[in-house]
């Protein structure tokens, strides 16, 4: 017997409700959305690199703050529109998500080609180097056009951003981005090497990204990142675009980190594209309850995490790496973390 989507997703909530109140005894609350959020909508241009970077800002409405800041950067093909359920939720938790459009890997790549050319498009686009070198600055541009809202008479976030709390998020060649802000070490061809150092973000959540093609020293190439970061996949997140990453690739960042606080979530039945936040063509009504379940543990565990690295909070800290997000996760997806070596 088929069992309806609303009961499906009521159970989740009421064993959201329990679990909570449990942390409650803890002295930590599960974050949940409680203000509403305002939108707001840049087109930026970076004059030194003659390049657009839109944006589409998530924030609280009301509140003095200030808030911290997230950097969200979107997967191969997406947009600024794309990962509105994260966006919404973190805003609603007191935090600003600010989402970038990447130009040459995002949706103008496919959405005007018909159908049977979008695959090979998406190829190209992934295998365009200055698409992978051109992510990370866009990144650190809206850091600086971040700055510049902070101080702007004229902007509703005037006075109202933590510059001393900004983090960066981002899923698949997003989460590429993220890791290569976060500081890790990259091989380019003739053997060079490159790292985008930004002193300016706090922690860093990645979903999904790609593992690196050259694999000859992985401890040294993830051993420069010094900033916490939450690491989440799927046993089914495997991709066929370049380069090709199986399920059990996705966990090589999380194991060859070493000198930062780290933490690993790996979704049961999970694939690439859970953190999307799409609708999937012709997805059963059963797969469809299951990314709206996945998406609820993903804005609650990823909300812990900013409230712990970028609020301070300590009581988020001990709930997410002694036990807590394990709890909430459930039988839907594991939890591994690690402190660093000294």
């Amino acid at each position: 017997m088929r069992v309806p989507i609303s009961f499906y997703l009521l159970g989740l909530t009421l064993a959201l409700i329990c679990r909570t109140y449990a942390e409650e005894q803890q002295g930590y609350t599960l974050p949940t959305p409680s203000t509403e959020v305002a939108v707001l909508k840049l087109d930026w241009h970076d004059v030194a690199r003659d390049r657009d970077v839109p944006a589409k800002i998530y924030f609280p409405k009301e509140g003095a703050g200030p808030f911290p800041v997230v950097i969200f950067s979107h997967g191969l093909g997406g947009s600024r529109e794309n990962y509105e359920y994260l966006g919404r939720h973190w805003a609603g938790c007191g935090y600003v998500s600010v989402h970038l459009q990447h130009i040459g890997s995002d949706d103008s790549v496919w959405k005007d080609l018909p159908p049977a050319e979008r695959g090979k498009s998406l190829q190209k686009a992934a295998a365009n180097l200055s698409n992978a070198l051109e992510r990370p600055i866009d990144s650190q541009f809206a850091l600086n056009q971040i700055e510049k809202l902070n101080a702007d008479e004229s902007s509703p976030l005037k006075g109202r951003l933590d510059l001393k709390a900004m983090a960066i998020a981002g899923h698949s060649f997003g989460g590429y981005t993220t890791l290569a802000l976060a500081g890790q070490t990259f091989m380019l061809p003739f053997f060079q090497s490159k790292r985008y150092d930004e002193p300016r973000l706090k922690a860093a959540i990645q979903m999904s990204a790609p593992a690196p093609t050259i694999r000859r020293d992985l401890d040294g190439t993830f051993a420069s990142i010094k900033i916490p970061v939450m690491h989440m996949t799927g046993t089914k997140d495997f991709l066929e675009l370049l380069p090709q990453t199986t399920a059990a690739d996705r966990r090589i960042p999380f194991d060859h980190m070493s000198q930062a606080e780290t933490c690993l979530v790996i979704f049961n039945d999970g694939d690439h594209f859970i953190f999307s936040g799409r609708e999937r063509m012709a997805a059963s009504p059963e797969k469809i309850a299951q990314d709206a379940s996945f998406q609820k543990l993903i804005c609650a565990s990823t909300t812990a995490f900013w409230d712990a690295y970028l609020k301070g909070n300590v009581a988020a800290k001990k709930w997410l790496l002694e036990g807590g997000c394990e709890r909430l996760l459930g039988k839907e997806a594991s939890f591994e973390h690690k402190t660093p070596t000294k």
